[in-house]
């Protein structure tokens, strides 16, 4: 009888047991532990302003990135993979939302305090959110751009539990600032006051946070957001990283007689840029060490065991600047592509990107899938089983990823607001962009066939007016009018 009783007591228990370790799913059935979804890491690097062909394994070849192209070697290549915009802000709102510049909140750059840029609004849902109600831990290191101190677009009121870095866009002009923030707190910066170029480094200080973050939430699955503030604006390195490249390059000087970048005055529509006798030199260098951040962020997750259940993607958030002594043509930053930050042309919007998955994405792989940020919310959703909004533009390329049959965009569209304001469409291999909008008179659409020229060199909307008329169509339809980015788009349409 009493063996008996222990053999009814060692089933219970065990059915116990096995009950414990289950959960229900969606439709409320048990679902095993082992059969449950493990949620990997994701590290989100961005880059600021660092073209297209920046990087070795997309055509540099004036210096090296070989942890860049290390995480090519061990993952898949995007070579038609698009920014959410031409500029800062919209790009990042568009990445985080996963709507394009026609639907998201935040347009264009635009500052309503001498630190502060137009903030997202309360009711946009962003990746951190999506993945924090997740149960993911969430971080952003580097530049914000989308909302001031204790604004609605404060990054710990958009979802992340940590932020450290610049939350102006135009502070992050200068490496060298007198303060960062952690959270809401300001913290200054020793040795930088009266714009001194020789103390404390932000890129240093801001890697270092990172490195900490993956450290602190080894044993949760977290989600790095990494807006590198490289190789952005100022052309500024320390000496022991500008040594490494100085008297490669003929050098052509930028000269500033301004005092400094006093980017924290009333005045702060006014911009100045560092005089740089190196710029090349030290473009290079930003860019080298950015690479070796990327490097620290691998070796970090070999060092704790994370290696093989972390995504990283790296890309850019727009095309390469002009701006403080850069030169892009010197060194071919958009390989064939044409024009630069603030140009819709394939120059100012296609950019890098590489995901590596260990075990998941074969090795080596390059993929020609047509992409974009307002993709990046539902492939994390997929991959991490959390929950992206409904009423988004972007479709998961988590497929393509795996090698699987993926589904393909009808169309990709953006706009602009500067610069006479701009508007551009691609529908498979055609592309259409509309100059001028803001000006009936000289508005112009142009048309370029991207499978036969990539470089945009040939216009031939007069030939195909029944596509122009097609692309200029979807353009009107993709702008919800913002009134807080007022888009003063017209219909005509002079080919």
């Amino acid at each position: 009888m009493k063996k008996i009783k222990y053999v009814l007591y060692v089933m219970f228990f065990t059915a116990s047991l096995y009950s414990c370790k289950n959960e229900r799913n969606s439709k409320n059935e048990i679902q095993p532990e082992e059969e449950k979804q493990i949620q990997p890491n994701i590290i989100y690097i961005l880059a600021d302003d660092l073209g297209y062909a920046d990087v070795g394994v997309y055509g540099q070849t004036k210096f090296d990135t070989p942890n860049i192209d290390k995480l090519a070697k061990e993952g898949m290549l995007f070579t038609q993979h698009y920014a959410g915009s031409t500029v800062c802000a919209p790009s990042r709102s568009v990445l985080l939302s996963g709507k394009h510049t026609g639907h998201t909140s935040i347009r264009g750059n635009k500052e309503l305090i001498p630190e502060g840029q137009h903030p997202l609004d309360a009711e946009t849902y962003t990746i951190a959110e999506m993945l924090k109600d997740a149960g993911y831990s969430t971080g952003a290191y580097g530049k914000w751009g989308l909302g001031f101190v204790g604004s609605e677009g404060d990054p710990n009121k958009q979802g992340f539990d940590e932020f450290y870095g610049y939350y102006c866009q135009r502070q992050a002009h200068r490496y060298y600032p007198e303060h960062l923030w952690h959270n809401n707190e300001k913290i200054a910066l020793e040795g930088n006051e009266g714009f001194k170029n020789t103390n404390t480094y932000s890129g240093y200080l801001i890697h270092e946070k990172a490195l900490n973050f993956i450290e602190t939430n080894k044993d949760k699955p977290f989600f790095l957001f990494y807006p590198n503030v490289a190789p952005h604006a100022e052309l500024i390195v320390p000496e022991t990283e500008l040594e490494k490249f100085r008297g490669e390059f003929e050098e052509k000087p930028f000269i500033n007689n301004d005092a400094g970048a006093n980017y924290g005055d009333e005045n702060f529509e006014v911009k100045y840029y560092t005089s740089q006798p190196e710029p090349r030199a030290t473009f290079a260098a930003m860019v080298a060490l950015l690479d070796q951040q990327v490097g620290d962020i691998m070796v970090k997750l070999k060092e704790l065991g994370l290696d093989e259940n972390t995504i990283i993607i790296f890309s850019s958030d727009n095309g390469p600047h002009k701006e403080g002594g850069a030169d892009p043509d010197f060194f071919r930053s958009n390989g064939d592509l044409k024009g630069y930050k603030r140009d819709l042309y394939e120059g100012g919007v296609r950019v890098p990107m590489i995901v590596r998955w260990p075990t998941k994405i074969k090795s080596g792989s390059e993929s020609d899938h047509i992409s974009a940020f307002w993709d990046i919310m539902p492939t994390l959703a997929d991959a991490t089983g959390a929950q992206a909004s409904e009423n988004i533009d972007g479709i998961s390329f988590l497929p393509e990823l795996l090698g699987k049959e993926q589904k393909k965009h009808d169309f990709l569209y953006w706009e602009f607001h500067e610069q006479g304001g701009k508007m551009a469409v691609r529908k498979g291999i055609w592309k259409a962009v509309k100059l001028n909008c803001f000006n009936e008179a000289k508005t112009k659409v142009e048309l370029y066939n991207l499978s036969v020229d990539v470089g945009e060199e040939n216009n031939i909307a007069s030939q195909h007016p029944e596509i122009v008329k097609e692309l200029v169509e979807i353009m009107e339809r993709e702008h919800i009018e913002n009134e807080d980015f007022p888009f003063r788009a017209n219909v005509a349409n002079n080919y």
